[in-house]
């Protein structure tokens, strides 16, 4: 059964853009967590090396990345209001949650290439090997590997914190919430309302 604005109109999904970019930006931050994680792993020089260089030009991939969806977002974004039922505490839980992802997503990569530039050394980005570009500097360089270190743990626990709800509105709340991100899912559920009027820019993605 699929839900409905008041006026009759089905809830619209997001649009496709919108939806490429947030699936692609799911993929990058799992290959992220899981080259930092084999990395740490890893006894061999070789494959930390490559592990690393992966995992840096990554970053590099999802801070650009996140940089066109959010204009997007700003400009040509279509997003679907959010359900009635949600309490204006529980929307403002959401929209919180969403910067936070947003802004990680940009200030990660950062941190993570400060502390690779203050380490004073060649390092491989892509397919290219950079050049030292700043002197050695320990103590930028220790600070912003911190930073990193603690603004993982602060995405990865936005990360299973997002994931959790919308899996908690799918299958417990029967809401469309998932699907408007995921259209092929349709299951079924029960008719709820929300607000009538045009497409907000409100909704979490």
């Amino acid at each position: 059964m699929q839900d409905y604005c008041l006026d009759g109109r089905r809830r619209p999904p997001f649009d496709a853009v919108t939806i490429g970019f947030h699936w692609a930006t799911v993929l990058i931050v799992l290959a992220m967590f899981a080259t930092a994680w084999l990395h740490s792993m890893s006894h061999d020089d070789a494959v930390k090396a490559i592990l690393l260089q992966t995992h840096r030009s990554l970053g590099v991939t999802i801070w650009v990345a996140t940089v066109l969806r959010l204009a997007w977002r700003l400009t040509n974004a279509k997003l679907p209001p959010f359900p009635s039922h949600m309490t204006t505490m529980h929307r403002a839980i959401v929209k919180g949650s969403e910067y936070c992802l947003y802004g990680l997503l940009l200030i990660q990569p950062a941190t993570g290439l400060a502390h690779t530039l203050f380490r004073g050394h060649q390092f491989a980005l892509f397919f290219w090997q950079i050049p030292p570009l700043v002197p050695t500097d320990a103590a930028p360089r220790d600070a912003f590997m911190l930073a990193h270190q603690l603004g993982a743990y602060a995405f990865g626990a936005l990360v299973i914190g997002h994931a959790s709800a919308a899996l908690f509105h799918h299958f417990v709340l029967r809401d469309d919430v998932l699907q408007c991100m995921a259209p092929v899912m349709t299951p079924e559920r029960p008719n709820r309302d929300y607000p009538s009027g045009g497409i907000i820019r409100s909704q979490h993605s």
